[in-house]
């Protein structure tokens, strides 16, 4: 990998010293022109799907409670988004890389406009199971979605790779502002049936996804660890256990897992912590609009500062902000406090996920695409359900400062990993001219 995305520290592999060479003469490599369009119509799509997911989450809830006949099930349809996730992540994978990203996609997006529809249809007839099978479906959509910054960062040479991931997150900025107004302001949309013109926002949101990916998608050259050719990019797969023992890896899977375990952690208890704080209901709602805010704004930066002063310290950063998120959570409760604290966490938040995606990209070759990037999705969701799970546990039996303390060991575990990826990759380093 190049010195200045890898922190100045490591030893290139076969297939990212490939990725060093630059050649014009290679007719499968993408020009930077063609990979900063495909990257644009992914922020796109990742702000569509930003935005209908928002709307099923924020209204699931009242859905649920409103057509499930026991009360007890009214979470079921909300949990349903999250278990179709995780079980089709590793199908997604798979999918696209056998499909192609074009088809792959589109099938996701396809998901999400019948599931938006089936929820319609099931409000209309107050149908408890039809709406949780409207609801699977988006999550199989979430689960497609997830790789767009990975298929963005895989089709561009390596220093380029930190820039596509930051283009495509950036497509969440608006819609997570604009999400739960769209679900707020298109209820009485088919009325007199409420909610359900909320959830034909969800289809058409989906239905223009699937319209961009099919138009003006293309298909183009994987160019694992930084554009792989020739040798280097027919190399065979490894086993699976191989690739996820390398330091790279390691420190991907750790900074993608603990930035969004502890993202979720502390955010799902905020608006609960902030009403018992003595703060509004608006309050809280406003915190979390700018917490999705600090989540997605870096994004228009961080991808440079990768490139400038390389990964390891951007991945330290946000560690660091969000063990300060922690702090100020833990010196006040005060609405400032709240307001700084969870603006921090969604900093923190942008610079572990993309400096851990960017090694993440770096560690496979192109043959083991699939298996590697299906492999750290599928565990960064489960610990991610896990933590939104325990967090109103934790909350409820211990108080919001054990919430956030417990936050630490985790990031202290993240910094450890990513500090002896630093070494391991220092150790290997060679000079520039051997």
């Amino acid at each position: 990998m190049t010195d200045a995305i890898a922190g100045r520290a490591a030893r290139p592999t076969d297939s990212e010293q490939a990725g060093r060479q630059r050649r014009p003469d290679y007719p499968d490599h993408p020009d930077r022109s063609m990979g900063r369009r495909y990257a644009a119509v992914l922020a796109v799509c990742q702000a569509l799907y930003t935005a209908a997911l928002s709307v099923d989450l924020t209204l699931t809830g009242l859905v649920g409670y409103m057509l499930a006949s026991d009360k007890g099930y009214a979470t079921l349809p909300f949990s349903l988004i999250t278990v179709a996730s995780a079980i089709t992540t590793i199908f997604a994978s798979i999918l696209i890389q056998r499909f192609g990203q074009r088809l792959g996609f589109a099938l996701g997006a396809l998901f999400g406009t019948v599931g938006g529809l089936v929820s319609v249809m099931a409000i209309y007839e107050r149908h408890f199971a039809m709406f949780c099978a409207g609801t699977a479906c988006v999550g199989v959509f979430q689960a497609f979605a997830r790789y767009y910054r990975l298929a963005a960062a895989d089709i561009v040479p390596l220093e380029d790779k930190p820039r596509a991931i930051s283009i495509v997150l950036t497509g969440g900025v608006l819609a997570a502002v604009i999400g739960p107004a769209l679900a707020a302001g298109s209820k009485n949309w088919l009325a007199p049936v409420t909610f359900a013109g909320s959830y034909l926002v969800v289809a058409i949101l989906s239905a223009t996804s699937l319209v961009l990916l099919v138009g003006f998608l293309r298909n183009l050259p994987v160019h694992a660890a930084g554009g792989a050719t020739g040798e280097a990019g027919a190399l065979p797969a490894r086993p699976l256990g191989e690739i996820m023992r390398q330091p790279i890896y390691l420190a991907a899977l750790a900074n993608n897992l603990i930035g969004f375990m502890v993202m979720m952690f502390v955010m799902t208890a905020t608006p609960i912590a902030a009403v018992t704080c003595g703060h509004s209901i608006d309050d809280g709602a406003h915190i979390i609009e700018w917490h999705l805010v600090g989540m997605y704004a870096p994004s228009f930066f961080s991808g440079h500062l990768v490139k400038r002063w390389g990964v390891v310290p951007v991945l330290l950063a946000g560690i660091a902000m969000s063990a300060l998120c922690s702090v100020l959570a833990l010196a006040s409760t005060s609405l400032p406090s709240f307001y700084a604290a969870l603006a921090l966490l969604g900093v923190g938040w942008n610079f572990m996920f993309v400096g851990g995606t960017t090694l993440l990209t770096m560690s496979y070759r192109p043959a083991e695409r699939a298996r590697a990037q299906a492999a750290n999705e599928f565990i960064t969701f489960a610990g991610t359900a896990l933590a939104s799970l325990f967090a109103g546990q934790l909350l409820a039996r211990f108080g919001w400062a054990t919430i956030n303390q417990a936050t630490f060991p985790l990031l202290a575990l993240a910094a450890l990993v990513t500090v002896w990826y630093a070494v391991d990759a220092k150790r290997r380093a060679v000079p520039a001219t051997a």
